[in-house]
């Protein structure tokens, strides 16, 4: 899997590796481990599925950063059969957009939801419109 760090994502785990706030080398391994794994939770994948020329199922490999490095892998390791690449949406975005995600980047920096959970329109322009958010502004 071919991972491009993205600058958001770099400056979090550098937060953690400058932290003063472990106590050993334990607590700090901890604490990375579960940012980039939150980290990766956010991001889209892709899985190669595959059939086999019977028609049987055939066998499913995820996840890959992106549609080409999946066909790219199929080529490569030369299955048989048919094959092709389905996305993968984000679970954390999936929670995100419902809980919220504050300090992520293309969420609200009020609420935590993103910025298609907010009107555009009216007297409500910029409001948070999920029944259980009061954000009344659209904070990028």
């Amino acid at each position: 899997m071919r991972i491009t760090p993205r600058k958001e994502e770099v400056s979090r785990v550098v937060a953690i590796l400058e932290s003063d706030g472990f106590t050993d080398a334990d607590q700090m391994a901890k604490a990375l481990i579960k940012e980039v794994a939150d980290i990766l939770a956010m991001r889209d994948w892709y899985a190669l599925v595959h059939t086999w020329n019977s028609g049987e199922r055939g066998l499913n490999w995820a996840p890959f950063a992106s549609e080409s490095e999946a066909l790219r892998t199929a080529a490569r390791v030369g299955i048989g059969g048919r094959y092709g690449v389905v996305k993968l949406y984000s679970p954390g975005a999936l929670v995100a957009n419902h809980e919220g995600k504050k300090g992520w980047p293309g969420y609200c920096q009020t609420c935590g939801h993103p910025p298609f959970t907010h009107s555009m329109a009216g007297n409500a322009r910029g409001k948070c419109l999920l029944g259980t958010c009061d954000c009344t502004r659209l904070v990028k």
